[in-house]
């Protein structure tokens, strides 16, 4: 009985120890997740603020570009500077060449770069892994070790400086990832499905096209838009490929120097808005690009 009664204040301060320890493990766990909120606030501020200074400044006057220091809610709101961009001489022309190289690009990869992640996502063969490591390793060598030669191959084939060298290169840029990235998208397409079709009297094609390609076509067309930002993008390799048949990136590039500031603000928002777009809209999709399904 004495020894009972000796045990019984040591069972409350026990449940006090236990308390404070989880309150302190709680605070631990909210200081955690604060500076994890606020370092994510700093990083969006850090890319979001440039973006917005250039939007605003894009759709100012012209005479507003040179004001210092910047308005952060500008008073006026105009297109005189966006339309001094696009009036520039060969500015037209270099947009169409963009959209025409990136569309290429994407039926291209899509064409050439689907069925190989289809066969990679169902297909158990030896090296499949080492096939995977080396489609991704070719983007480990840098641009100009592939544009020189190329430039000097599409020269003797007559190619050179056109749309369509643009385009093969951008292909070739574009193709690892477009691999690596479909194949994700089918491997989370059940083959469970695909099997049950085929026992039900579908042919492999046909089993395709009727269950595999209706439920993967999200992902595909997320991964198309990708490699359309990527051609939209690119500038080194259209820099090399092209003299006067350029597109938006190259014809900006070459008249970075020689501009003025209006010109480059307008040109940096006119090349950013479509990426910032295409990224809104697969945004959705971007776990499910790596395997996973998100709903």
């Amino acid at each position: 009985m004495t020894s009972i009664a000796r045990d019984l204040p040591a069972a409350p301060r026990a449940d006090r120890e236990a308390v404070a320890a989880r309150q302190a493990r709680a605070r631990r766990r909210l200081l955690g997740r604060g500076l994890l909120y606020a370092a994510a606030v700093l990083l969006a501020l850090w890319v979001l603020f440039p973006i917005y200074l250039i939007t605003i400044t894009a759709f100012s006057p012209r005479d507003a570009v040179y004001d210092y220091p910047k308005q952060l809610i500008p008073g006026t709101f105009s297109a005189e500077t966006m339309r001094f961009f696009v009036d520039a001489e060969g500015v037209l022309g270099a947009l169409w060449n963009s959209v025409l190289v990136a569309v290429v690009t994407l039926i291209f990869s899509t064409l050439i770069g689907a069925p190989a992640g289809y066969a990679l996502a169902r297909f158990a063969f030896r090296g499949r892994d080492a096939f995977r490591l080396i489609v991704l390793s070719t983007r480990a060598f840098p641009i100009v070790i592939l544009s020189i030669p190329l430039a000097v191959s599409f020269i003797e084939w007559g190619i050179y400086d056109t749309v369509w060298s643009v385009a093969l290169m951008h292909t070739a840029l574009a193709l690892p990832f477009t691999v690596l990235i479909t194949s994700s998208i089918f491997i989370s397409v059940p083959r469970d499905l695909e099997e049950a079709a085929l026992t039900l009297g579908c042919t492999p094609a046909t089993a395709f096209v009727k269950v595999v390609l209706p439920l993967a076509l999200p992902g595909l067309a997320a991964a198309s838009i990708f490699t359309f930002v990527l051609s939209w993008n690119e500038v080194f390799a259209a820099v090399i490929l092209t003299l006067r048949e350029r597109t938006l990136p190259a014809l900006v590039l070459a008249a970075l120097n020689q501009s003025p500031v209006p010109f480059r603000l307008a040109a940096g928002w006119f090349m950013l808005a479509p990426s910032l777009i295409f990224i809104f809209v697969i945004r959705r999709y971007l776990l499910g690009l790596w395997g996973r399904v998100s709903r």
